[in-house]
């Protein structure tokens, strides 16, 4: 339509092209957050020059932190997004130099940003830069342009303005929330039945939220609630707030019960009764109904009275004062709320727990993270307040990472909405509700966060159960470390429990008991006091040596991350350290550090161990779950698949030669054996025992024992050519088990499937134990079976001579290797070789102990 047959009272802004380049429609981009439109409406350029110029006149209201966008505000309130390329976020600045600082008024042309248009061709997605109206509700009609346009001088686009457009209303009244509702539709909440709440929901004034969890959809909002990916049989409620929030939640909760008018859906009671045709593969259930099968989390028995975890609501406004005054609120409160997070961090690691410490230094990288500024800096600049920006943001954030396909870490959708959740308290001046649990509680919650466990009072709660995570999640390792019983993946209904409800949890079977007899609970209360007796008896007895009752001996060592580590597992009878993981020294600083620290490091605790005791220092284990920040990778879909561990070190050779250097020079101080992690080939195995021997002769030092760990099927199976060019093996079963059942041990739902016993794992490591026994060479298990009571009489009787333990496990591992037999442990092996299942396995060693 001709511009000229507009009628005069439409105000048109004419914006002229930023980059030179060829135009292509926003839906067209290979990224559904800008083909979706979820960000705006706008256009894409594929461009041919470097410098971004400014569209039209304006004000520079935000410039990412990674550089690679700017947001520019017109007079008439146009807000303007340039985003250069696609997933350049993940260049941190890197080939991007802004023209511009926030708050410059700027005209027509000028540069905004200058880009290294090779550099980053070669190392992001696409340099597809999206320019998108980010309030698209102001502008009445887009008029796109086609083809090529030069930068600075041809029109791109023309908005049509509409001046009828209004700011939302500020909605105020208490909060109403609904019962919990189960979803009967057979796809979930997919777009039909999704577009039908929207419609129903906008016949409200309220403002209505859709909650699952701690996630969170504008109930108004197709996409939004398409997000969330509501599955048949999920638990949702619903959140209003307005003068018609009471009808709204009645008459939306029978709608959503009703199944929003979709053929095939049935109104489903609390308990999730689903028919056979709808239901989802059965899990493992007992035939008792007072018994519930979850994932054994945290080992030890607890008794006590349940008690139901509830989330704490929030006032949320959604409307802000001046976007410079909400900016400064979200400044503020991010940083107050990394100095908690440091404070944890910092209790943690002084308590000699660098591994628990790494989970709040991920929360710090967290709370560093640009795009989460970015994001809700956006929304601020829309007039949104700090607080509901910053729910939006995170909560949109963790919801994608739980969505995701190929999950990778799977605690970290938890770990996001445990900061967020941390800072949004801040915001709105609530304190954490701190609440005094009766004594012997047993928590039951959807999910618990790190936070949650820093502050869980140890006094009172004896043990907690979980419909979300697994033995892997951040949650459970930190439950392990405070010695607290706890189970995963239970059932929803459990959360239907009346709060007291007297129960039995087994954190070792991964079992829940309810409605169990008197004399029942009393004879559970009779083996938690006579384990504490034993564990008693075993430290009095740790530095017995772990030898069988027929005579054969079984090393135990130490899995360690620092000195303190070392102390305490020789107070605790260690014969040595198995596993000296040595990415927790590269963690949790702002560059790598240097040979000598390391020097100095690995020789300090080698001292500690004496001259007699082993130490495997195995070589830097990052990638996949473990970044570093001052370490430059690129951006993998499956890192778990790609440059972790050894081959990381090849890729970053200075890394691996500086730490090889190291090791040599404090070999001197001790017994001291190098550990290559991650080894898939010979080739590579060639390769690192090459560099180790260059450094060794440019240091002019004794040659060390080398070994590798088994934790990739193809070392298992290629065991006997392997041993031919190594002193030892180490098996590591946590990653073993994943790359053998391909699963990732951190995936949200697959994680309680993960079992280092299944049968297929204890082929494989009979199978290295075997090939490397006809060259002579011994093998020991550092992964977390070798703490696992039920996995060490099998370990044993399949020949392994070593097992590196949890610090904290050490005298009970002893005296478990003093109560048994080798004959017996090799007919128990020999058998569990032939079951099926991970559980046949389990069900076989109680019975062979007892």
């Amino acid at each position: 339509m001709p511009l000229d047959t507009r009628t005069p009272v439409q105000t048109i802004l004419r914006l002229n092209a930023p980059l030179s380049g060829y135009l292509r429609p926003i839906e067209s981009v290979p990224d559904p957050v800008f083909a979706q439109k979820m960000v705006g409406d706008g256009i894409s350029i594929d461009p041919i020059s470097n410098i971004l110029r400014a569209p039209c006149d304006g004000e520079i209201i935000q410039i990412h932190p990674s550089n690679h966008a700017v947001t520019l505000k017109t007079a008439a309130g146009v807000e303007i997004l340039m985003h250069v390329g696609l997933d350049t976020v993940e260049l941190r600045g890197e080939g991007f130099s802004p023209q511009v600082k926030l708050g410059d008024r700027v005209t027509a042309g000028y540069p905004l940003l200058e880009f290294d248009i090779d550099y980053v061709a070669l190392h992001a997605k696409s340099l597809l830069t999206q320019i998108v109206v980010t309030n698209p509700e102001r502008i009445a009609e887009f008029v796109f342009q086609q083809g090529r346009v030069t930068a600075g001088q041809d029109i791109f686009l023309e908005l049509v303005l509409d001046e009828d457009s209004q700011e939302q209303a500020v909605i105020t009244g208490d909060i109403v929330t609904s019962e919990p509702i189960v979803i009967s539709n057979p796809q979930g909440l997919h777009a039909r039945p999704a577009a039908v709440l929207v419609n129903l929901t906008k016949k409200y004034q309220s403002q209505v939220s859709l909650l699952r969890s701690r996630e969170r959809a504008n109930a108004k909002s197709v996409v939004a609630i398409m997000a969330m990916q509501v599955a048949y049989g999920d638990r949702v409620t619903l959140e209003a707030r307005g003068a018609d929030a009471k009808t709204a939640i009645t008459e939306l909760t029978e709608a959503i019960k009703a199944g929003l008018g979709e053929a095939g859906a049935a109104p489903a009671p609390a308990s999730i009764d689903q028919s056979a045709l709808k239901a989802p593969p059965p899990q493992p259930k007992s035939d008792d109904p007072n018994i519930i099968l979850a994932v054994a989390a945290s080992s030890g028995l607890a008794v006590g009275n349940t008690y139901r975890v509830r989330e704490q609501t929030l006032a949320i406004e959604e409307v802000g004062e001046s976007p410079s005054k909400e900016r400064r609120k979200l400044e503020d409160a991010i940083a107050k709320a990394a100095l908690e997070v440091e404070s944890i961090r910092a209790k943690v690691h002084g308590q000699g727990n660098p591994g628990k410490a790494a989970i709040f230094a991920a929360h710090q990288e967290i709370l560093d993270d640009p795009e989460l500024m970015d994001i809700a800096t956006s929304a601020i600049n829309k007039g949104k307040s700090a607080s509901f920006a910053w729910q939006q943001t995170y909560t949109n954030q963790a919801n994608k990472l739980a969505q995701l396909k190929n999950e990778l870490l799977a605690e970290r959708a938890n770990d996001i909405r445990d900061v967020g959740m941390r800072v949004l308290r801040i915001l709105t001046g609530i304190e954490a509700t701190e609440i005094k649990y009766p004594h012997n509680t047993i928590l039951l919650a959807e999910d618990l966060t790190p936070s949650d466990m820093a502050t869980l009072d140890r006094e009172r709660v004896v043990g907690f159960c979980t419909l979300a995570g697994g033995a892997t999640s951040h949650v459970a390792i930190l439950a392990r470390s405070m010695g607290i019983p706890a189970i995963a993946g239970v059932e929803p209904q459990v959360l239907d429990l009346a709060d007291g409800t007297p129960v039995i949890l087994d954190g070792t079977s991964g079992i829940l008991r309810l409605n169990a007899p008197a004399a029942d609970i009393e004879y559970t209360q009779t083996r938690i006091a006579n384990r504490k007796a034993k564990q008693a008896a075993d430290l009095e007895n740790a530095f017995a040596p772990a030898i069988t009752q027929d005579g054969h001996q079984v090393e135990i060592v130490a899995n360690i991350s620092s000195l303190k580590d070392a102390e305490e597992a020789v107070s605790l009878g260690t014969e040595g350290v198995g596993l000296l993981r040595t990415e927790f020294i590269f963690m949790g600083r702002p560059q790598a550090p240097t040979e000598d620290e390391q020097t100095g490091i690995y020789r300090s605790i080698a001292e500690v161990l004496g001259a007699d005791k082993p130490m495997i220092i195995r070589t830097l284990d990052v990638g996949g779950d473990k970044p570093l920040p001052y370490l430059a990778m690129a951006p993998e879909e499956n890192p778990f698949l790609g440059e972790r561990g050894i081959r990381l070190g090849f890729d970053q050779p200075e890394l691996q030669r500086t730490q090889l250097r190291a090791i040599l020079r404090a070999a001197s101080a001790g017994k001291l054996r190098v550990m290559f992690p991650m080894i898939g080939r010979i080739e590579e195995l060639r390769m690192a025992k090459a560099m180790l021997e260059e450094e060794r002769q440019a240091l002019n030092l004794p040659p060390i024992e080398v070994g590798i760990m088994i934790e990739v099927p193809s070392a298992a199976v290629m065991a006997e050519q392997f041993a031919k060019e190594v002193d030892f093996f180490s098996v590591g079963t946590n990653d073993l088990t994943q790359y053998t059942l391909a699963m990732d041990r951190g995936h949200p739902k697959l994680a309680p499937l993960v079992d280092g016993l299944h049968p297929a794992v204890l082929r494989l490591i009979d199978h290295a134990v075997k090939g490397a026994g006809r060259y002579g060479k011994w093998v020991g298990v550092c992964g977390g079976i070798g703490s696992d009571p039920q996995a060490v009489p099998l370990l044993i009787g399949l020949g392994v001579k070593e097992l590196s333990v949890s610090v904290s496990m050490i005298p009970t591992i002893k005296a478990l290797v003093r109560s048994l037999s080798l004959d017996q442990c090799q007919k128990l092996a020999d058998r569990t070789l032939g079951l099926e299942t991970a559980a046949e396995v389990r069900s076989l060693v109680p019975l062979a102990n007892s």
